[in-house]
């Protein structure tokens, strides 16, 4: 990963949120959402998960208040103590550690039930040779039987579409109106994106604009799949949004 992926995500950070109509709602969600994927696949509570993508704690903090034994990793520093406060201030317990997913098996002690990376994380390892390098971290970290978890944007579809830009969002919220939207770039050889996500707040009548660039790999599942594989990971499954309420599609596989 590249320094400007830490970037994106120290700078994004404390505006984490501001992208959700009602974040902690969808911390609930979610966690339910996971919960129930985990215990259909033979993983239920006190089960210990390592989210080694964690962000501000959006799963991780909603699989914690369910009982699950979780230990949240993310690359930026700023994300992983947002998540802590959060924590505290939902009376939730977990424990963190700032990890690349690529190194896990240095970087993170232990072995877990559940390895999870959410919300197209992957989709920033942007070479093949970071990809395999992830997908045999995280499978390090698994118990023998233990499950990885893992979702990305539906890459196919936005391909055949390449968006340029999101439709704007209006939030009228407590604080005052907020308007999101995205701006998207792609690569000439269309194996990667750039996304600007720009967030307007009005404050006091005053609009406040800021604005958080990632980059993409235009991963596919099968790139996917492949890449778990190799890792030594078994029985590879897809759900799609419409099976499991998740936002996006869901890969499930197994440490032997």
């Amino acid at each position: 990963m590249s320094d400007s992926i830490l970037d994106f995500y120290e700078g994004l950070a404390e505006e984490y949120h501001l992208l959700f109509a009602d974040w902690e709602q969808s911390v609930d969600r979610q966690g339910a959402v996971l919960d129930a994927l985990l215990r259909r696949s033979g993983a239920p509570p006190p089960r210990r998960v390592l989210d080694c993508a964690c962000g501000i704690g959006t799963q991780a903090l909603g699989l914690a208040a369910r009982g699950y034994s979780v230990h949240a990793t993310d690359l930026s520093p700023s994300a992983v103590a947002r998540a802590e406060r959060e924590a505290r201030a939902m009376h939730v317990s977990l424990t963190t550690g700032v990890a690349d997913m690529r190194m896990l098996d240095w970087q993170v002690p232990g072995t877990f039930h559940v390895v999870m990376s959410c919300d197209n994380a992957m989709a920033h390892l942007l070479e093949d040779s970071d990809l395999d390098d992830a997908a045999h971290a995280m499978a390090s970290r698994l118990v023998p039987g233990g499950l990885l978890v893992a979702s990305l944007r539906d890459h196919s579809a936005l391909l055949e579409k390449r968006p340029r830009f999101t439709a704007e969002r209006v939030l009228d919220t407590p604080l005052g109106r907020r308007v999101l939207f995205q701006v998207w770039d792609w690569a000439v050889d269309e194996r990667q994106y750039t996304v600007r996500q720009f967030i307007l707040r009005q404050e006091s009548g005053i609009w406040h604009t800021t604005e958080h660039t990632g980059v993409y790999r235009l991963l596919q599942p099968v790139e996917l799949e492949q890449a778990l594989t190799k890792a030594g990971l078994v029985d590879p499954r897809w759900y799609t949004p419409q099976e499991t309420g998740f936002n996006q599609p869901l890969i499930t596989a197994r440490k032997p």
